[in-house]
């Protein structure tokens, strides 16, 4: 393995700032994180580069120059990447519940000069496909054939979202396998649910079908049905008629950027995938994009 730019950030930060506590509030990272990252390096390196006591940091020998050729490093690869983005406007297309790791990703675009406008959109892959945006995050997968270009940056937990009136919300024990006779809502734009989704396929199972979260939320709520969606809802939504619930067995998603290859500012959009990538992998270090 090879150093990568985000340890050369961190070993530079954590020199310009003294500790980790402070250097990993410059990156906008956890502690743990950074801390996580610059052991990574030094194993990558194979030596050193820091000094640890119960109660502080130094760099070691090794460290200091270290440092020194990563200054050089980044403010190549910062002039050239201030240079690439300079002016560059980045439309991004969404169904529902962007990732809490998406605003650090934006941060990062516009502190290097671009620009990140955002669009909430019932159906984000056509748009992109229609040019209305230049990328789409979406939990949806990519036809292999509709000519776009995608990459998963992270895998999503979920919970079930029940009816607040259903006998389910205070079943004890209840698993994913036991609700696969049970109606089921599917958004068909954006949804990560399908019958499909469960290991049994009912052939006689009742299929509910809408087109946008405001649909699929209101049909939960007059027990239309079930459905699976991520986990980070809790913290977004409220629904006086709707319970999210934690159970065993929900597989999990992945969560993906899609682009045309060919598109308008294509090296900008590859840069801000790039800085959404980022952004998942330190928001999530123990897993990998495929959740493993």
């Amino acid at each position: 393995m090879e150093p990568e730019v985000r340890h050369l950030r961190a070993i530079v930060a954590l020199a310009d700032h003294g500790t980790f506590t402070a250097a990993a509030a410059a990156l906008t990272v956890s502690q743990p994180a950074l801390t996580r990252t610059v052991q990574h390096l030094e194993r990558v390196v194979g030596c050193d580069l820091v000094a640890r006591t119960s109660r502080s940091s130094s760099l070691t020998a090794a460290g200091a120059e270290f440092v020194e050729g990563a200054r050089r490093i980044l403010g190549d690869l910062d002039g050239l990447t201030a240079r690439m983005r300079a002016g560059s406007r980045v439309r991004v297309g969404f169904a529902w519940l962007l990732p809490h790791w998406f605003g650090d990703a934006t941060r990062r675009h516009e502190l290097g000069g671009g620009i990140v406008d955002v669009r909430r959109l019932d159906d984000p892959l056509a748009a992109v496909l229609g040019a209305e945006v230049d990328v789409a995050i979406s939990r949806v997968g990519v036809d292999p054939d509709a000519g776009l270009t995608s990459r998963v940056l992270a895998t999503e937990q979920r919970v079930v979202a029940l009816c607040a009136t259903s006998d389910l919300v205070t079943r004890p024990d209840l698993h994913w396998d036991d609700l696969a006779a049970e109606p089921v809502i599917v958004n068909d734009a954006s949804g990560t649910t399908r019958p499909e989704s469960w290991d049994r396929v009912d052939p006689d199972r009742v299929v509910v079908h809408c087109n946008n979260f405001d649909e699929w939320i209101e049909l939960t709520a007059a027990g239309r049905g079930i459905s699976a969606v991520p986990d980070l809802i809790c913290s977004r939504v409220s629904h006086p008629g709707v319970v999210f619930r934690r159970i065993p067995g929900i597989p999990a998603t992945p969560i993906l950027a899609a682009w045309r290859p060919s598109g308008g500012s294509l090296g900008a959009v590859e840069g801000f995938v790039e800085l959404l990538a980022g952004a998942a992998a330190d928001a999530h270090p123990a897993h990998d994009a495929t959740g493993r």
